[in-house]
């Protein structure tokens, strides 16, 4: 599989990257007052990721014994 872009950078670049666009994206969702978002970045923890969420999103981030896994919210109206 051919990759188009990749980008490497220090562990503090990256940091303050996420925490960038988090302020980004926390402000065009209240802008736009509604829609959500999920930013996904590879770490070197057991799960071998981490992740935020921003505005109504049914996914949840746990902590189980130091792994991080992702758990969703029942669907509404259903």
């Amino acid at each position: 599989m051919e990759r188009k872009a990749q980008w490497y950078s220090s562990c503090k670049s990256v940091q303050r990257l996420i925490q960038r666009l988090s302020v980004f994206l926390l402000s065009e969702i209240k802008l736009a007052n509604q829609g959500n978002v999920v930013m996904v970045w590879a770490t070197n923890t057991e799960s071998g990721f981490e992740f935020q969420t921003w505005g109504e999103n049914r996914r949840m981030p746990v902590d189980l014994d130091g792994l991080r896994l992702v758990s969703f919210s029942p669907i509404e109206n259903q």
